[in-house]
């Protein structure tokens, strides 16, 4: 078995197609979507339309949630602007999507983790605004129950691979569309990814184990910075091209 993962596209469709490009060159055809992927000051319609192209399992991820469960008054910045560009078509599309899944009974998919869409999993935020990897206890509660070998996981954009002691892996393959973020919960912090380029993981069966390759892979991150710009979104604007909050 050899797919690959996606993440937190967050409205990035120039990301997106540089992504779907490095798939497709890879002789790869499965792909498995954790989800947020179209809020964002950005690019939404194009985005959702090339993904409700494509023949793959695609999981609702918070934010994705937030453009469906309130009235626009009440959603974010991200998503008043996000659902603007979507049509009823696109909004009934994300309705049908589930929070979890299973892909081909061997691997376990979720945004957050199992249990919720918002929970931070293999990273842990202090007081202080620190972002430091979660202990591994902390990490092994939150997988009790799932039976799969591999686990894959998202939402904070960053790109880590965890060995469990019963030999389980858990996968973030990064974020697509957005290398940094600002968030307010647990406790204010940023999350900075280093460089602008889009992200995602290449998994493939070896036996009895999983092989996991990251690929960051550049694209034209100027224009949609230019564009968060013209929308004034100025740290996400700093972010999109240079992969840190400034």
């Amino acid at each position: 078995m050899r797919f690959a993962a996606i993440a937190d596209i967050h409205g990035n469709h120039l990301a997106l197609e540089a992504v779907l490009s490095d798939i497709r060159a890879r002789g790869i055809s499965d792909i498995v979507d954790l989800g947020d992927m179209v809020s964002g000051p950005l690019d939404a319609r194009p985005t959702i339309d090339t993904l409700m192209e494509l023949d793959t399992v695609h999981l609702l991820g918070n934010h994705d949630r937030y453009l469906i469960d309130r009235p626009h008054e009440k959603m974010g910045s991200w998503e008043r602007l996000a659902y603007t560009q979507l049509e009823p078509r696109h909004l009934d599309w994300l309705r049908t999507l589930p929070a979890n899944a299973v892909y081909r009974e061997e691997v376990f998919l979720c945004h957050a983790t199992p249990q919720d869409d918002e929970t931070y999993w293999l990273d842990t935020v202090l007081p202080g605004g620190e972002v430091l990897m979660s202990s591994l206890e902390s990490i092994e509660a939150r997988a009790a129950g799932v039976a799969q070998s591999l686990i894959l996981c998202a939402h904070t954009h960053t790109a880590r691979a965890v060995r469990l002691h019963d030999g389980r892996l858990i996968v973030n393959p990064g974020s697509v569309g957005s290398p940094g973020y600002r968030a307010g919960k647990p406790h204010p912090h940023v999350v900075e990814a280093g460089s602008p380029d889009a992200r995602y993981a290449i998994l493939e069966r070896a036996g009895d184990a999983w092989d996991v390759t990251f690929r960051h892979i550049p694209y034209d991150y100027e224009a949609m910075a230019a564009l968060a710009r013209r929308n004034g979104q100025a740290e996400l604007a700093s972010a999109l091209a240079t992969g840190w909050i400034r």
